[in-house]
C-alpha cells in the first residue's frame, strides 16, 4: 500500500552548507529526505546517517544539476528510491538549492563561466523542476534558492546574480502555472552566509566578514543555521497561503 501521509522532501546539494542544514531542519520537523550530491558522497552519507539517527528516513542520490541530459535517469532514480524506501510514488517538497559561486568581474567573465552558471543555476532549475513534476504531489511546495545579490550589486557576481534574477521571475511563473495543482512556489534569497561558497571568503576572511557584518542590520554575517530552519518552516503547513514570494533572509544586509 502506498504511503500517502509521510511527507518527503527532495533537496539538491544536500551534502553541505545550506542544503545540509535544510535537510536536517526538515528531518527535525518530521519530514523524510532525498538529498543530492555532486561529488561528495561521503559527506552526503553523513547527512543521511544524521537524519536516520533521529528516526527519519533519508536517501542520497548523485546529481549534476548542470547536466540537463542526466535528468531522465535522475527522475528514474528518484522514482526507484520512493518505491523502495517509502512505498510511495511521489514526494511533497522540492528545494532547488545546489549551486556554486564564481567571482569574476563583468569585463573578465568568460563564456565557459557564464554557461556553467547558466546551466546549474537557471537552465538546470527550470528543466529539473519540469522533469520532476510528475513525481511532485498535488498540494506540495517548491523553494528555489536565489541570493541577496539579485537585489543589491556586488562587483564580481554579475553572471551569478543574473541567473538568480531569472530564477526569481521563474518562481512567479511556476506559482501561477502550478497553482491549479495546489503547489506553492517561493524564492528564498539568503544574504552573505559563512559557508564554502565562493571559496569560503565570507567565512574565512576576517576583513570581509567584518565588512559585511557592518552593513547588516542585525550586526553579523549569517550562518547556515539561519537559513535551513526558515526553509523548512516555509515548506510547512503553517505557511500554506504563501506563494510567488521572494523572501530575503539576510539579517537586513545592505538596507
Amino acid at each position: 500500500m502506498e504511503n500517502t501521509t509521510q511527507k518527503i522532501a527532495l533537496v539538491t546539494g544536500g551534502s553541505r552548507g545550506l542544503g545540509r542544514e535544510t535537510a536536517l531542519s526538515l528531518a527535525a520537523k518530521g519530514v523524510d529526505v532525498i538529498l543530492t550530491y555532486h561529488s561528495k558522497q561521503d559527506a552526503a552519507e553523513k547527512v543521511v546517517a544524521a537524519i536516520t539517527a533521529h528516526g527519519r528516513k533519508a536517501v542520497a542520490l548523485k546529481l549534476d544539476t548542470g547536466d540537463i541530459k542526466s535528468f531522465d535517469a535522475f527522475a528514474e532514480a528518484v522514482h526507484h528510491a520512493l518505491t523502495e524506501t517509502w512505498g510511495a510514488t511521489q514526494f511533497h517538497h522540492l528545494v532547488n538549492n545546489a549551486g556554486v559561486g564564481i567571482y569574476a568581474p563583468f569585463a573578465e567573465t568568460t563564456e565557459d563561466q557564464f554557461d556553467m552558471l547558466m546551466n546549474m543555476h537557471f537552465k538546470g532549475v527550470f528543466f529539473l523542476t519540469q522533469k520532476l513534476l510528475p513525481l511532485l504531489a498535488d498540494g506540495g511546495a517548491i523553494v528555489n534558492l536565489s541570493s541577496g545579490l539579485a537585489r543589491f550589486a556586488t562587483p564580481g557576481y554579475s553572471a551569478y546574480a543574473a541567473m538568480k534574477g531569472g530564477v526569481e521571475v521563474l518562481t512567479r511563473y511556476l506559482a501561477k502555472e502550478l497553482g491549479a495543482r495546489g503547489i506553492r512556489v517561493n524564492t528564498v534569497a539568503p544574504g552573505a552566509i559563512e559557508t564554502d561558497f565562493g571559496g569560503g571568503a565570507v567565512r574565512d576572511n576576517k576583513e570581509i566578514n567584518t565588512q559585511i557584518a557592518s552593513m547588516t542590520a542585525l550586526g553579523r554575517v549569517g550562518v547556515p543555521g539561519d537559513i535551513g530552519p526558515m526553509i523548512a518552516s516555509l515548506l510547512g503547513d503553517d505557511n500554506r497561503w504563501i506563494t510567488a514570494q521572494r523572501i530575503e533572509v539576510s539579517g537586513g544586509q545592505n538596507l
